[in-house]
């Protein structure tokens, strides 16, 4: 589903939308009713350049899928000039969140890449699996194959923020347990040269009312432990996963009990946490935050919203390799229900 937030009314529209898999056409058809926002059309089904893969961009407008699937596939040719023209001039910040990398310059993260790119290998990709959000940011599932930043796949979140196309800030999150815990520690900076500044003062605060709305209400009811109001938010058949704990949790009523129950365990709960900076649309998109206390410092919630604003998915992600396994399991053992 695709919605804008320029219209007004009530609106009804079927959506069909046909995808060949296996040479038989599979057809759905959505009747939707939004209250405050119009119909405009469904994913666009668009494939990755040699990768099997089928972008979910369903809640992503065809603008920012087809420009993020242009950037990503000039990135797997391991072409640093031609990555950088979707790069804004100036402002530009580019943060691995986990690794601890940064650029705060275009020069700066040109010359990073030619450093990099010559050594990838030949069958290396960068690939888009799910987008969120439209041109003026977004939520980017992404795939780096192995090869490319080390023995293993990096598979990441990032948060895009663009202007006039270009991107102007882009910050990825992912999880260093299934990178490989020995292999993300030699990788990372140490913690005292670990970058402070992540950029979002230089972008500013661009996302849907209806996204920044959602996004406030939520952290704010995780910040204060209180899983019933978080639980309001979502939809009736919402999906809450957390990547690192391998939690995924359906229905309200559990994910209310879910996000009670593990208050004092998860990273992205708690008195010390805040948010750090908002993007994507209407129906798509989400936050970063930040954490004071505990051993995670930061992460990314990503968000699917239907016409109504409520939640539909729920997607955390942080990294996993920054606490015991012992975390870890009193995570998935709070998903059990009584």
């Amino acid at each position: 589903m695709r919605v804008s937030e320029s219209g007004t009314g009530t609106t009804r529209r079927a959506i069909l939308r046909g995808v060949a898999l296996g040479g038989v056409g599979i057809a759905t058809t959505s009747l939707l009713t939004p209250q405050s926002a119009v119909a405009t059309d469904a994913g666009s089904g668009l494939a990755v350049p040699g990768v099997d893969v089928v972008i979910d961009d369903s809640h992503a407008t065809r603008e920012v899928t087809t420009l993020v699937r242009n950037y990503l596939a000039r990135k797997s040719e391991a072409d640093p000039d031609g990555t950088m023209t979707f790069f804004s001039r100036n402002p530009v910040t580019y943060v691995d969140a986990v690794l601890g990398w940064s650029w705060y310059d275009w020069n700066s993260l040109r010359a990073a890449l030619h450093q990099f790119m010559p050594n990838w290998p030949s069958d290396g990709r960068s690939y888009p699996t799910r987008i969120l959000g439209d041109s003026s940011g977004a939520i980017v599932f992404f795939t780096d194959t192995e090869g490319l930043f080390g023995p293993s796949e990096i598979r990441a979140v990032g948060v895009v923020d663009f202007r006039h196309r270009k991107i102007t800030r882009q910050i990825d999150y992912w999880d260093g347990r299934h990178f490989g815990v020995a292999d993300a520690a030699k990788l990372k900076v140490s913690s005292d040269q670990f970058p402070a500044d992540f950029g979002e003062s230089t972008v500013g605060e661009n996302a849907a009312p209806t996204m920044k709305n959602i996004s406030s209400r939520l952290a704010r009811a995780l910040r204060e432990g209180d899983g019933a109001s978080a639980a309001r938010l979502f939809a009736p058949g919402a999906v809450f996963e957390d990547v690192p704990a391998h939690v995924q949790i359906t229905g309200p009523r559990s994910i209310g009990s879910y996000l009670t129950g593990a208050a004092g365990l998860l990273p992205y709960a708690g008195r010390g946490t805040s948010v750090r900076h908002i993007v994507g649309s209407a129906v798509g998109g989400g936050y970063e935050w930040t954490a004071s206390d505990g051993t995670v410092p930061r992460g990314v919630t990503a968000l699917e919203l239907d016409e109504w604003g409520r939640i539909t998915r729920l997607t955390a992600m942080w990294d996993g390799s920054l606490v015991e396994d012992s975390a870890l399991v009193a995570l998935a053992q709070q998903a059990i229900e009584h």
